[in-house]
């Protein structure tokens, strides 16, 4: 989903910096971090193999391509990358049919910024077919632009996902705040060269320069992320 992109004029604030928000979806805005270690779980006992529960650190936040290939090296399981990959969003597609809940914070967060015209994009590494069931509960009103991480060369920990959500906004990547869940996504928004507020949702992560870390979005508002910009001067 693609709609038109607001003029930076809808910034709002009186004389803020913050030109552009920029979300992770899995963990940040909706509580599905699990749902995807849930679905590998159930695919690989299908094939014979039971998952370490150590690995889910390492296959949260990223590509699928990164997560699905590690299991399969990890497992021996006799599959290849292009139908784990099915396999994999048809049961998380299962999954959110039955419940999506959403993150504390998430639908008032999302409301504010709209009502106050903050140019706002969704960048997730999960794949286009799973954003848009996702965003058809969230809004996609609440969306100027989404990026799925089957749209880009490269996904998530490389800052290209949200290089290219700030440019399709006409927002400097330095004058964007993103709000992220996993230290991979973090990653990736920090090397854009954006401002970041972490959430951590399954595993921790530290504080740095030019990212703040809080334990929920209950935390963050439009005031919130606009004093990330001025932290800045």
């Amino acid at each position: 989903m693609t709609s038109t992109v607001p003029a930076l004029g809808t910034r709002t604030a009186e004389g803020s910096a913050l030109q552009a928000v920029l979300l992770d979806m899995d963990g940040t805005l909706v509580d599905t971090e699990g749902f995807w270690w849930d679905v590998e779980v159930e695919v690989f006992a299908t094939l014979g193999h039971t998952l370490d529960d150590s690995w889910r650190h390492v296959v949260v936040g990223g590509p699928m391509t990164r997560s699905a290939g590690f299991l399969i090296e990890a497992t021996g399981a006799d599959i290849t990358l292009a139908e784990l990959s099915v396999l994999l969003n048809e049961g998380f597609e299962d999954r959110i049919g039955r419940t999506l809940p959403l993150m504390p914070g998430a639908s008032r967060l999302l409301g504010e910024l709209h009502l106050h015209g903050v140019p706002t994009a969704l960048v997730s590494a999960s794949h286009r077919r799973i954003i848009d069931r996702v965003l058809s509960v969230l809004g996609p009103h609440h969306f100027s632009l989404s990026i799925a991480g089957d749209e880009v060369s490269r996904t998530k920990p490389f800052p290209d996902p949200y290089l290219l959500a700030a440019a399709g906004l006409g927002a400097d990547p330095a004058r964007c705040a993103v709000v992220e869940d996993t230290a991979t996504g973090v990653a990736a928004a920090e090397a854009a060269g954006c401002r970041v507020v972490a959430v951590p949702s399954v595993a921790p992560i530290g504080p740095a320069d030019g990212r703040t870390v809080v334990s929920s979005l209950e935390e963050v508002d439009l005031a919130f992320l606009r004093g990330l910009m001025t932290e800045m001067r």
